[in-house]
């Protein structure tokens, strides 16, 4: 048995640095290329569409249907709302990004 292996206890202060940096790797922006951004929220629509229509084929897997069904739906809503966001008037982009955060 090791008699070192529990010495030292964490402080706070380093659960918070944890914290800290774990934050700051979630929220961070990520970049993406031009193409790639303009496609995503029809990826998004034609992932929702398929794994909906893959719920049509199954037959045997019936554990794998609720999956299939919330996938499809988290896609569907992640497309729509991306392509209303884009297509919003810029002056309402600014009132309403100011106004939650």
């Amino acid at each position: 048995m090791l008699s070192s292996a529990g010495s030292k206890s964490a402080t706070l202060t380093d659960t918070q640095e944890v914290t800290r940096s774990a934050g700051s790797f979630v929220s961070r922006k990520i970049w993406l290329p031009k193409a790639l951004y303009d496609v995503l929220p029809y990826f998004y629509l034609v992932a929702g569409l398929a794994a909906f229509l893959a719920t049509l084929y199954i037959s045997t897997w019936l554990w794998v249907l609720p999956h299939y069904l919330l996938f499809s739906a988290a896609c569907l809503h992640l497309g729509v709302l991306i392509i209303r966001r884009r297509r919003r008037p810029p002056d309402r982009r600014e009132s309403t990004e100011t106004d939650s955060g």
